[in-house]
């Protein structure tokens, strides 16, 4: 997993920079306690007004918050270590019409004594736009669907669920985003499998967002609809800060601030009581985050 972490962010990194005209900045970080990672910048340049395509490698002893946060109840922590990996990636395109995309891959295991007593998989790619094209929001699930259907049939309509749940804002009654697919924790078959699942996933993830930003990069826009992109914007903040559980825990934790908050876009914007007008194509994005569609059967 480790090897495939580094491969991903390279091969990532490395595309996005030369669609992007810019040259990724890495910052390298060591963790007290054990490993560390390297933080991939994306600075403002042709497609992108910021992103991040970050690797974590970190071991350690299991703390009593670290447990806590896991949901796990051992009592005797003296011969417990931990060990965690993962790719976490954030693009937020200067165009109104590219839609935002995040993705993250990640396994964690505890051990004691060096046996694994405790592990799982977890992660995968959604989709935020701020105006809607159906033809790509099909393109996205149903590259997901594919990856997924290589290791089970039964795994897409599952993490596609389990996203529309996640990425959900309470207290607007809003999704994120159109979504995609999310494992908070998979440790339902053999590790095997889902270490298969998670190569093909996140090989997926290009061919899965690049034709969306090549088709959609160079579309006229209006500063009505760059105005509507810094509100969807605020509302990926405010899901960010208050209910993703990875950056309230890092947060928290005493985790790297500067790579946790790279995902943040830097510019964004709220307005009172903003409510778009009647049919307006606000108003059907809007219709959507309140009521998620399923879009890769569509195409079957």
């Amino acid at each position: 997993m480790t090897q495939l972490v580094e491969k991903r962010q390279h091969q990532i990194i490395e595309t996005l920079s030369a669609l992007n005209g810019t040259e990724a900045i890495k910052d390298a970080w060591k963790r007290e306690g054990g490993g560390g990672g390297i933080t991939g910048i994306l600075p403002s340049g042709r497609v992108f007004e910021n992103g991040g395509v970050n690797s974590s490698i970190v071991y350690g002893k299991c703390s009593r918050q670290l447990l806590d946060a896991m949901g796990l109840a051992e009592e005797d922590l003296s011969s417990l270590h931990f060990f965690a990996t993962g790719i976490s990636l954030i693009l937020h395109p200067h165009n109104p019409m590219v839609p935002t995309v995040h993705a993250n891959y990640r396994y964690f295991e505890i051990t004691r004594e060096g046996c694994p007593i405790h592990w799982w998989f977890g992660g995968g790619s959604d989709l935020t736009p701020s105006y809607l094209f159906e033809e790509d929001a099909q393109h996205f699930h149903l590259s997901l669907k594919e990856a997924c259907d290589k290791t089970d049939t039964a795994l897409y309509p599952k993490l596609k669920k389990e996203c529309d749940d996640y990425f959900y804002l309470p207290h607007r009654k809003e999704h994120r985003g159109i979504g995609g697919i999310f494992a908070l924790k998979q440790q339902d078959r053999p590790l095997e499998q889902h270490f298969s699942w998670a190569s093909t996933c996140s090989d997926a993830f290009l061919p899965s967002y690049l034709p969306i930003v090549e088709r959609c990069k160079n579309m006229p826009f209006s500063e009505h609809e760059k105005r509507w992109q810094l509100l969807r914007r605020g509302r990926y903040v405010e899901f960010n800060l208050m209910y993703d559980l990875g950056t309230t825990f890092g947060l928290r934790s005493g985790g790297r601030t500067e790579s946790i908050l790279v995902s943040l876009p830097p510019t964004v914007s709220w307005e009172y009581d903003f409510q778009p007008k009647k049919g307006s194509r606000e108003e059907e994005m809007l219709s959507v985050l309140k009521h998620p569609r399923e879009w890769a059967p569509l195409l079957i």
